[in-house]
């Protein structure tokens, strides 16, 4: 049996109080289903800037009454401590999932950015360790390599931000570990690579890659392509960040604390192997698309080339990623094809 797997069994014999910020979003939603499916009992906090309330109704439909009855939601803002306070209050894990994403929306605004991504999660961290919880979790970002150039991207060895909302995950980084420091409050950082899959938003204009031109290709609207299609990423199944989020909640070994690990699976897949990838899974999920994609210029502030180095996370927490990312678009293209179509 793997680590995650033991876990996962003893959760369930063990029932804890996890908060999970940012729960109506792509991310937490799927913990908040995950958890609840365990038997776990959730408070959620969320204030809706990018979260939904269909996702968090997707996950009552997909549990029982009685799971969805464990779970406790708080509409409420991270930039708030006071929100933060009462959501942190009689919790054991928390997982800091809420955030502004997109270094495009970062660039265009900067303030915000800086407000929820660094003020907020100092809110959090404080909040978190006043309130004396087991265990913090946060949602670091890949985008902390910046500008340097070696690949695999290995933990210890970052360059210098690319955007505001670089400069704010690295940041959330350095108050954990001033806090682990000053007063003894240990967390864990996980520097997420291209998640994607069910509950994905393809709406708006900061939109994923996968999830906006998923949804383009159902409709039968052009795609297009930033570059010439040879930029490459380590795209990850959202199953694998689950797991790497509930082995870095639950572990009790105090030297994998204080840290920050890549989440992904170790590959690398080109914007143009992506297309014929998602191309492809609709094909066989009863969606033609024959359009051919449509290059422009390279978007600021994104890297060329991202590839994660996963040796840390499987040493230190367990992780074994159990969806390559063909898997994981097979997936995917049959949750959008059910609920774009």
């Amino acid at each position: 049996m793997n680590p995650y797997q033991t876990v996962c069994e003893q959760l369930q014999q063990t029932p804890k109080t996890w908060l999970v910020t940012g729960v109506a979003g792509f991310i937490g939603s799927n913990l908040l289903e995950t958890l609840l499916k365990l038997n776990q009992k959730v408070v959620g906090l969320d204030n809706f800037a990018t979260g939904h309330q269909y996702n968090l109704d997707e996950v009552q439909s997909q549990v029982s009454a009685e799971q969805w009855a464990n779970f406790h939601f708080i509409k409420g803002d991270i930039r708030n401590l006071a929100d933060c306070q009462q959501a942190c209050a009689g919790v054991d894990y928390v997982l800091h999932e809420a955030a502004l994403g997109s270094v495009p929306r970062s660039i265009a605004d900067p303030i915000t950015t800086n407000e929820t991504n660094i003020s907020g999660f100092l809110n959090m961290l404080t909040a978190a360790r006043d309130a004396g919880v087991s265990s913090f979790t946060y949602a670091a970002s890949s985008s902390t390599y910046g500008d340097h150039p070696a690949l695999p991207k290995v933990e210890e060895h970052i360059g210098h931000p690319l955007s505001p909302y670089a400069v704010t995950k690295y940041v959330n980084e350095l108050y954990a570990d001033v806090f682990a420091r000053a007063y003894g409050f240990k967390s864990i950082g996980l520097r997420y690579f291209n998640v994607f899959g069910k509950r994905q938003d393809p709406n708006g204009a900061y939109a994923a890659v996968i999830p906006k031109w998923t949804a383009s290709m159902i409709a039968g609207d052009d795609v297009f392509i930033n570059g010439d299609g040879e930029t490459s990423r380590d795209f990850c199944f959202i199953e694998n960040t689950v797991q790497a989020n509930i082995l870095a909640a639950t572990t009790t070994d105090e030297n994998a604390k204080n840290q920050v690990y890549n989440v992904a699976v170790g590959d690398r897949t080109t914007l143009n192997e992506l297309y014929r990838a998602i191309q492809n899974a609709l094909a066989e999920n009863g969606v033609q698309y024959d359009k051919d994609p449509i290059y422009r210029d390279f978007r600021a502030g994104d890297v060329r080339h991202s590839q994660a180095s996963i040796a840390k996370i499987q040493q230190h927490l367990g992780y074994a990623p159990k969806y390559k990312i063909a898997e994981g678009i097979q997936l995917a293209m049959q949750w959008y094809v059910h609920n774009l179509t």
